[in-house]
């Protein structure tokens, strides 16, 4: 349901548009002066602001610049029974959506509402959408197993050589993957992932290679696949170490020729691909007992990069955190909050088994439950609620 803050120091005004928004299947809320209404914006958004110009302690103009202070989003539209074309003005260029004077013309005020709310909305989804397109992958850190990866990228980037990545699930595998990629000369290229643990082990060959049409009796048309769809960029094959040895067998093929050949087809089709390939397993062992071809191994592992767990780069939980959190109030369009010192003390006292994965779940949690400020005890209430702590 739509929220709107009415902030105005008569009563009855208050009153009145409250029952009138509510009948309209608004929830309002109501502030009589401007601190009051600081304070509950500090609680929550509100998708619309009503805010009366003349008002004891802080007057409407000086309350919706320290508003725009702290939410440059939402839609304030100012009222006042002494409103002139000068004070409309100045309201409408410290970021007021409109001004309205009383008495006031509810149809006008209803209309004006849903128009604030769409441009609202509106601005919400173009800047989520302009983060997913120009977001940039950030390698966060100062520790030195961080320092040492980017060393490593840096330096073989540019090159088309294989690369494999090892460590735990939620340690940032792909995000070494994709840094490779940006930073390569096939940039401008597909970046193609492909996840070999969620596919089923008889779909697996068409997802890398294609299949022709006919080819088996679900293939009704042709289909290109990731080896092919990756052609001048590079392709990701994360959790390799769940791939069937009959797919191994083929991406060796590939990787060694520099072809592939569709399911159900004959002709051999040339791809340019760089191969990034990551697993969370020991694949030592897989290759010991059978599961992982070492020959495939040797063909990917032209360079090694090991990721570390959280737990072994704790000095960077604070950056991370904070990163996080900037992120987590801008996609989810929630007012400033921010940790307290023993807030960042005390997440890194924490065993961290999904690793930065786990951590960015745990800054959302308390984003959305904690007040303006995330405090110690705030993070040994909410962060591991299973575990009683």
């Amino acid at each position: 349901m739509p929220k709107i803050l009415v902030i105005d120091d008569e009563s009855s005004i208050r009153n009145t548009l409250q029952d009138i928004l509510e009948y309209e299947k608004y929830e309002v809320e109501l502030a009589e002066d401007g601190q009051e209404a600081l304070e509950k914006m500090a609680k929550g958004p509100y998708d619309v602001i009503l805010c009366d110009v003349k008002m004891p302690k802080m007057d409407g103009i000086e309350l919706l610049e320290k508003i725009r202070e702290q939410d440059g989003d939402v839609a304030i539209v100012m009222i006042s029974g002494h409103g002139t074309i000068d004070t409309a003005v100045e309201a409408i260029k410290k970021g007021a959506y409109d001004f309205i004077s009383k008495p006031l013309d509810l149809n006008r005020l209803l209309i004006t509402i849903r128009n604030a709310m769409d441009k609202t909305k509106l601005t919400t989804e173009t800047k989520v959408l302009k983060r997913k397109v120009s977001k940039t992958y950030d390698m966060i850190g100062e520790s030195d197993a961080i320092q040492r990866i980017r060393t490593m990228i840096e330096r073989v980037a540019d090159t088309d050589a294989r690369v494999f990545i090892t460590g735990e699930n939620g340690t940032g595998k792909e995000l070494v993957a994709r840094w490779l990629h940006e930073l390569s000369k096939r940039s401008k290229g597909p970046f193609i992932e492909v996840n070999c643990a969620a596919i089923p082990s008889e779909l697996i060959e068409s997802e890398l290679f294609g299949h022709e049409k006919g080819s088996f009796t679900s293939a009704v048309k042709q289909k290109k696949g990731n080896f092919e769809l990756a052609s001048g960029g590079t392709i990701f094959l994360d959790e390799i170490g769940d791939m069937s040895l009959a797919a191994q067998a083929k991406v060796l093929r590939t990787l060694q020729e520099n072809k592939i050949t569709r399911v159900g087809g004959e002709k051999e089709i040339g791809v340019n691909v760089r191969v990034v390939a990551a697993t969370n397993k020991d694949i030592q062992k897989e290759i010991r007992e059978g599961r992982f071809r070492e020959d495939l191994y040797h063909r990917l592992s032209v360079i090694l990069i090991h990721v570390p767990t959280l737990n072994e780069r704790k000095d960077d939980i604070p950056l991370l955190a904070n990163h996080f959190l900037g992120e987590i109030l801008t996609e989810q369009s929630m007012p400033p909050k921010s940790f307290t010192d023993d807030a960042l003390e005390e997440l890194k006292k924490i065993k961290w088994t999904g690793n930065i994965r786990e951590l960015r779940n745990v800054v959302e949690r308390l984003a959305i439950l904690c007040d303006k400020e995330i405090t110690g005890d705030d993070v040994i209430q909410f962060a591991q609620p299973l575990s009683g702590k």
